[in-house]
């Protein structure tokens, strides 16, 4: 009896423990840094990720806080210091995170319609420009968009290598607009000839975002060159995280396409598929492409 009853107790204790065991998490992060690479500028950001924090912030039950950065490196250093908890990155800034020594963790790629896990890399020049293809821009003006940008700098001086066009040396000026937005706005002004930026599909891709807000007029642009397709964008958090937090964090993203649609669609214009898990060795060609890149960067100084 007396055994039974140690044991009943010892349960008891375990059972009313489980609640203070899942919210240990909370008072150590009583708030949690959500930063985002600047794809577009900065009130476009917040505008699409303002509601996705919201149900972040209620679904973890501490405040999510957004940190708009003012380029990839900052996401990247960020995530470096310990100070952004959860970064959403392109592929090439998440694998130059990594091999500058951010201890970090990927949990969720983005997913397109179809269930496609990627992306291109296009050239865009203006419509009624007489350039055909890239030999055609000797000596005018490209503009790339950060250099920590998968589909905006990355992938693209790929390409052109594989053409045997050295940037700085083939084009009049290169220019690094910051950011997608910038770049396609730079390619309206006549600040540049030539464009990168990222696709989809003809109906999803960020021409098709700066178009509906009117930013730009899709049909004043076309496309001269499109890359091999380039795996999805992901979501880190710090490895140091508590493991309930974690575990919590990727939950709430599975979860968002069913609990808060309409959160969710916006950071897609509701062009993407629930996220799927992902890991570091889904990335390991693109930590692969940054070298190469970073060689070339090293061959043309």
């Amino acid at each position: 009896m007396l055994t039974r009853r140690l044991m009943l107790g010892v349960a008891l204790a375990t059972l009313s423990a489980l609640p203070a065991l899942a919210q240990d998490y909370k008072a150590k992060y009583p708030e949690l840094v959500f930063a985002v690479i600047p794809a577009e500028n900065a009130q476009g950001v917040n505008d699409r990720w303002a509601p996705f924090m919201a149900y972040l912030s209620k679904e973890l039950g501490v405040k999510v806080t957004l940190r708009v950065a003012s380029d990839y490196a900052a996401v990247i250093e960020g995530q470096k210091a310990g100070q952004i908890h959860i970064g959403y990155y392109g592929p090439a800034s998440y694998a130059r995170a990594t091999m500058v020594g951010a201890k970090i963790e990927p949990f969720a790629i983005e997913v397109n319609q179809g269930g496609v896990k990627g992306y291109y890399s296009v050239f865009y020049v203006k419509k009624d420009s007489p350039y055909q293809k890239i030999e055609d821009l000797k000596g005018k003006n490209l503009g790339l968009v950060d250099p920590n940008s998968t589909s905006g700098n990355n992938v693209p001086r790929f390409a052109l290598d594989k053409m045997g066009i050295e940037p700085e040396k083939f084009f009049g000026k290169v220019v690094m607009t910051g950011s997608h937005d910038n770049a396609l706005l730079a390619l309206q002004q006549g600040t540049v000839d030539v464009a990168a930026n990222w696709w989809n599909s003809d109906d999803d891709s960020n021409l098709t975002r700066v178009a509906n807000k009117g930013m730009v007029k899709k049909d004043d642009f076309r496309i001269i060159f499109k890359s091999e397709q380039i795996v999805n964008s992901p979501y880190a958090y710090l490895s140091d995280l508590p493991a309930d937090l974690k575990t919590a964090i990727t939950a709430a993203f599975m979860a968002a396409p069913t609990k808060d649609k309409a959160a969710f669609d916006k950071l897609s214009d509701g062009k993407n598929e629930p996220w799927q898990a992902v890991t570091h060795k889904d990335y390991e060609p693109i930590v692969q492409l940054n070298k190469f890149v970073d060689a070339l960067r090293k061959k043309g100084s």
